[in-house]
Order: structure tokens, then C-alpha cells, then sequence
């Protein structure tokens, strides 16, 4: 620490290459643990508690943000003279959120997930909800772009089923995604849930396994193919979403109407169509490349192009075709996954 001359997480530094300024940039400072949400700043009496020199953090600047040119020994070789540096919002999430297709901007009452390996869900807020109520559900403050914050839980998204997916091609069975849906499917449903979350799924030797073994514990039946595996996952995931979903009601006391969710994993209509069965609400699936489409149009907002957020999505919602489906009677279960 005597030796650093600040802290840049890889985002700041790879814009300190790019431009030679130090800045820390919102939607990612905003998950460091130093951040103080009320404020908006560094959280200032934690880090001198914890010994931490204070130059060690750079100004916070919010996405958007114009950092200057190029620095000259990269644009020059390159042909790009005339390119500046703007900062994104350089967390994925706070990125990808930007690109949600909704016509609401700043109200609770639509759910975003942004699907992949793991599943962040939440509402957009437009200031920090620091309730015992929301610490209770173990919800995070996570910064989003024009001030809003990103009400949500991490969860773990499409673990389960990529982990069991290679333990099958372990095994001789290399399986696409749309095979392991399709033999999902076919198996009988609601059989057995499971707690993706639980800690067993972080990191086991076989997925397959640890699945197996969680349902031997809690007294259900024990999934026996590769279709009742995946099954169990994806249906287990979709209960997961919608008691996080019941969370986010009670942590802003709004009702929320739709779901949408973006990323890798809006691609699995299976588990779309099993969210808003779970949720009792309409799921609308799309962009997949959210987080890329909202890092471009942050920076295309900074040259005065589109003006508000609420702009940038009908961009967003002119230019992509989100996929809608509607909720079915299920017999899903109201027990949450143990």
C-alpha cells in the first residue's frame, strides 16, 4: 500500500491506458464494499477505519463521462486522432440494465434479470433503498446510469445447468443447449427443487451429483436422466426468480407487472416461459447482447445524440424485437426450493 498510487478497478485501468486519467467509474465503484450509497461518494469513515490511504481512490465520475482524447501513442499509430475516451457504464449489469427495452424508466414496477451464469434480478430505483427490510432479504445497492441504483439479489443463473452439461460430455453425451431443454421437457415436472444458491452448487466435483445428493437430503425424488436433471435446475431457477421477485415487492412496496430478461440466457425460452409461469407475470426475453448494446449507446449519448435514459431504450426498443411469454397455469408449487 506505501508503494500504490491508486486503486483502479480493470475497466479504470484499461481507461487510464487509453487516456492517462485516473477515475473511478459509478456503476462499478458502487459494488467495492467502499462505497457509500447515501452519498454517492467514497465511503469515507470505513475506509479510514480500515487503514486504507484516501488517495489510494479516484474521483467518482458517472457513466458518460468524457475522460479526453486518445492519448497520442495509441491514436497515432492506429489512425485515430480524432477519438476520445467516454466512460460506459463499466459494470456488465449496469450496462446491460441500460439496454432494457422498457418505456418506464425509474419506476419499480418491471423486474429486469440479467441472465447468464449468474442471474442478477432486480428493479431500477432512483435512490439507494437502505431498509432493515432490504437488508433482511439481502438485497444490493448497485449503481445504474443517470443516478438510478439497481435494486437487487445475485443469484445463481445457468450454473447448474452448464456444469451438468459438461459432466455429460465428461460421460460421452456432448449435448446442445436446445437438447437439454427439449429433453427437459419430455421429463415430469416439479418432481424435486433445489436452492441454486445453496452452497453445495458453488463449485462440485459433478454437478449431477451435488444435485442428486441435495435432493437425497431433503427427502424429494432424486432426478435419475439427464432431462429430469435439468429440469430440476431450470424449474428450481424459475421459483428462485419468482420469491426474488416477491423480495423486490416488499422491498419497494410497488407491484411489478413484467419481467425482463436479458443476456445469454434469455435465449432459453424453456426457462422464459417457466419465469412468468413461477412469476404470474409477462416475461419479455431480449436483448441477448444487452450489455454490449448499452455500453454503445452510452457512449453515443455522450456525443448528444439521444438525450435521457428514456430515450437510449426506445433505441434500444426500436432496434431489438424482445420476444414476450405470457404466464400459463403451471401447478408450480408456492414451498420455495430448499
Amino acid at each position: 500500500l506505501e508503494k500504490a498510487a491508486t486503486l483502479l478497478m480493470i475497466p479504470d485501468y484499461l481507461h487510464w491506458k487509453l487516456s492517462g486519467e485516473c477515475r473511478a467509474e459509478f456503476t462499478n465503484a458502487s459494488t467495492t464494499q467502499c462505497f457509500d450509497p447515501s452519498t454517492g461518494d467514497w465511503a469515507w469513515p470505513l475506509i479510514e477505519r480500515a487503514g486504507l490511504p484516501r488517495h489510494l481512490f479516484p474521483r467518482i465520475e458517472r457513466p458518460g463521462a468524457r475522460l479526453g482524447p486518445l492519448r497520442s501513442d495509441i491514436a497515432l499509430p492506429c489512425g485515430l486522432s480524432a477519438a476520445e475516451v467516454i466512460l460506459p457504464a463499466t459494470h456488465d449489469t449496469g450496462s446491460a440494465v441500460a439496454a432494457v427495452p422498457t418505456e418506464h424508466t425509474g419506476k419499480a414496477t418491471w423486474a429486469y434479470i440479467s441472465s447468464g451464469t449468474w442471474s442478477l434480478m432486480g428493479v431500477e430505483v432512483n435512490k439507494p433503498a437502505l431498509s432493515p427490510g432490504v437488508l433482511a432479504e439481502n438485497l444490493t445497492n448497485e449503481g445504474g446510469v443517470d443516478g438510478t441504483f439497481r435494486l437487487l439479489k445475485n443469484i445463481m443463473g445457468m450454473w447448474l445447468v452448464q456444469q451438468c452439461r459438461k459432466s455429460f460430455e465428461r460421460q460421452g453425451r456432448p449435448l446442445t443447449y436446445p437438447e437439454l431443454a427439449a429433453l427437459a421437457q419430455e421429463a415430469p415436472p416439479m418432481r424435486s427443487l433445489v436452492d441454486p444458491d445453496h452452497p453445495s452448487f458453488l463449485s462440485p466435483a459433478d454437478m449431477p451429483t451435488a444435485i442428486r445428493d441435495r435432493c437425497r437430503e431433503t427427502g424429494q425424488p432424486v432426478p435419475d436422466t439427464e432431462g429430469s436433471l435439468i429440469r430440476c435446475a431450470l424449474e428450481s431457477l424459475a421459483m428462485k426468480y419468482a420469491q426474488t421477485l416477491s423480495a423486490l415487492e416488499r422491498a419497494t412496496g410497488q407491484k411489478i407487472s413484467v419481467v425482463h430478461i436479458v443476456g445469454g440466457g434469455s435465449q432459453n425460452e424453456l426457462l422464459n416461459q417457466w419465469t412468468a409461469n413461477a412469476c404470474g407475470v409477462p416475461v419479455l426475453a431480449g436483448p441477448v447482447e444487452a450489455t454490449a448494446l448499452g455500453n454503445l449507446l452510452i457512449q453515443v449519448r455522450s456525443t448528444g445524440a439521444i438525450g435521457s435514459l428514456t430515450e437510449l431504450r426506445e433505441v434500444v426498443r426500436n432496434s431489438t424485437q424482445p420476444k414476450l411469454f405470457l404466464p400459463a397455469r403451471s401447478g408450480l408449487p408456492s414451498q420455495p426450493p430448499s
